[in-house]
């Protein structure tokens, strides 16, 4: 950004030189955050037994600003980041906590933990079968490419985050399993696949969280997409965590300025820049740093869209919905996607019955203006493609699910309207069946005869 047109920081009195020190924390150093000083012994094991299982990560910033600290274990941000003993099975727990009771060896530690991942589907929707995409005969291993119009890229450097969402559906990329991981650094082949790809308009740069990288890189991933052969792909978007984790990568980090300048020069380049953010309560937006933050990236001529799944615990109240949606509005953000949590990790705890989901979505939606009822969902992000309900209908004494696809893997899917069978306990598209005397839904013969073709075994 040249020196004319640099976004400065506004002059709110907020004491952002105070939060500029990035210090994270992992499983390792659990007895190193004070605050949780405050619990009891027997919750601190609990977090060590589950976070060494399930990824844990945590910074300063969301430790001294986000959580309140006398709201616990109920403060959504401490449920967002913090393990907690419900997201293992009973007997996977006590497994764990008796081995390191027992005190065994990281060998064994470890060992145990990889058997219990391997049976949290850390793959769902045959990502790794379906969804890689193939350049002269060969695998793009760090991409994906599900939809038509839409490639996914996962930039080698970009493989962590600021902090872990507890119930992130990507948490294999971060237990140090390599055959668990999506990851690219081969910004070349990126740009080949799409200039030989001419149907693709949009290009998703996730992750991990691509905002952990420093602005160089993001620069050789995103600057050819202003040449010429790379007209036809007309979005980029950032999928990130990193205004609720770490906005100061926006405001103070040594590079902000840089990675600014590189937005302002997509959007004057011709690009729409999308600016995926993920906020998934109200709370993640109330400090002065993250408006801050928000300001300066619109600034740039990005447009921020939020998105979020609802998951309990942490917002399975319309309430929390409503006034967050109302947030995003205010500050010139545009509410997206409500998404329902995927059927991976640490789902048992999180997961929230569809007909409630449901529910919560329509009351929330009710009480905001149109300029928030821009959230689309609940949405389900399953294998043949983005299952949105729109209902609950009761046709000659038999209760179904109206559903549509958003997206699908066969652009002719799409706003097709199709029902299942009413079940107040289902919480994802595969505890589905078809209603009415259906035997099957619309679209499966195809998609079973696609997952076939990739050797995928048909999960919805």
């Amino acid at each position: 950004m040249s020196s004319s047109s640099m976004i400065p920081v506004a002059n709110t009195g907020a004491p952002y030189s105070e939060t500029t020190r990035f210090q994270v924390y992992t499983h390792r150093h659990l007895d190193k955050i004070k605050p949780l000083q405050k619990l009891t012994p027997e919750q601190r094991f609990e977090m060590e037994v589950v976070s060494n299982v399930l990824p844990f990560r945590v910074n300063d910033y969301v430790i001294n600003e986000l959580i309140d600290w006398n709201n616990i274990p109920d403060d959504p941000v401490f449920q967002l980041t913090f393990p907690q003993r419900g997201m293992l099975d009973p007997k996977d727990f006590d497994r764990m906590a008796e081995l390191l009771k027992s005190g065994a060896d990281r060998k064994q530690v470890n060992a145990l933990a990889k058997e219990i991942q391997a049976g949290l589907n850390p793959h769902p929707a045959g990502q790794q079968e379906m969804n890689v995409p193939m350049l002269n005969g060969r695998p793009l291993e760090g991409m994906q490419h599900k939809y038509r119009e839409t490639v996914l890229f996962f930039p080698s450097q970009g493989q962590v985050c600021h902090s872990y969402c507890t119930f992130c559906f990507r948490w294999a990329q971060f237990v140090g399993d390599k055959d668990l991981r999506f990851a690219s650094n081969e910004a070349d082949l990126l740009h080949a696949y799409l200039a030989e790809h001419k149907e693709v308009s949009d290009l998703l740069l996730t992750g991990g969280d691509p905002m952990v990288m420093k602005t160089r890189h993001l620069v050789n991933y995103l600057e050819p997409l202003l040449k010429p052969e790379l007209e036809h792909v007309q979005t980029i978007r950032i999928g990130t965590k990193s205004l609720t984790f770490w906005p100061q990568r926006f405001v103070t980090d040594d590079d902000a300025d840089e990675l600014l300048a590189l937005f302002e020069k997509l959007v004057k380049g011709g690009k729409h820049l999308a600016f995926m953010a993920h906020f998934n309560h109200w709370q993640e937006m109330e400090t002065p740093i993250v408006r801050e933050a928000i300001r300066r990236i619109r600034a740039t001529g990005a447009i921020i869209r939020c998105q979020a799944p609802l998951v309990q615990h942490i917002n399975d109240d319309p309430k929390v919905w409503e006034r967050m949606w109302r947030t995003q509005v205010k500050l010139g953000m545009v509410p997206y996607y409500m998404f329902v949590e995927r059927d991976t990790g640490a789902k048992r705890y999180f997961e929230v019955p569809l007909a409630k989901t449901y529910e919560i979505y329509r009351q929330a939606i009710q009480h905001v203006s149109g300029l928030a009822r821009t959230a689309r969902g609940p949405s389900m992000s399953a294998g043949p493609g983005k299952v949105e309900i729109q209902g609950i209908t009761e046709f000659n004494g038999e209760k179904a699910f109206i559903l549509r696809f958003i997206q699908g893997r066969n652009a002719d899917w799409v706003q097709r309207p199709f029902f299942a069978k009413y079940d107040p306990e289902a919480t994802w598209f595969d505890d589905l069946v078809p209603a009415f005397g259906q035997e099957k839904f619309f679209f499966s013969d195809e998609y079973e005869a696609m997952s076939q073709e990739r050797g995928a075994d048909v999960i919805y």
